[in-house]
């Protein structure tokens, strides 16, 4: 795939899937091909013509808005990303608070500080609770 086949599909990659999608992607590719072969036959380096006709190009917002809304994705992906978060900052706040306990308690175990550090990292999980229970 070249360069300027990549630099399209990743233009239109959030538009969905339509037959008027390939097509004007098509269009696009060949018109952006047609002037690099014309910056090549005026005496520019290739790779210097592709990258000038990508710049030239410029962005596609114009043509994404007759396109309409990009559909959104659906609630059960953000519910279910939600969720790994919310385990994730469990794990990894249980593990800070084990950390600080060790180290309390074994370095210094006449003087209780580790509460402190604790408290600070139980906001993380709370946080991430309370935004998975309200997306619910």
């Amino acid at each position: 795939m070249s360069k300027i086949e990549e630099h399209i599909n990743r233009l239109f990659r959030e538009l969905p899937d339509s037959e008027r999608k390939t097509q004007l992607m098509q269009e696009i590719i060949q018109d952006l091909e047609e002037k690099v072969a014309d910056l090549v036959a005026g005496g520019k380096a290739e790779e210097d013509a592709v990258n000038k006709a990508i710049i030239d190009f410029g962005d596609i917002e114009d043509l994404k808005a007759e396109f309409g809304p990009i559909p959104a994705a659906p609630d059960h992906y953000f519910q279910k990303r939600h969720g790994l978060n919310l385990a994730y900052s469990a794990i990894g706040s249980a593990l800070i608070i084990l950390l600080a306990v060790f180290v309390n308690f074994y370095y210094t175990p006449k003087i209780i500080w580790c509460v402190y550090p604790i408290f600070a990292v139980l906001w993380w999980p709370l946080t991430l609770l309370f935004v998975y229970l309200k997306k619910r």
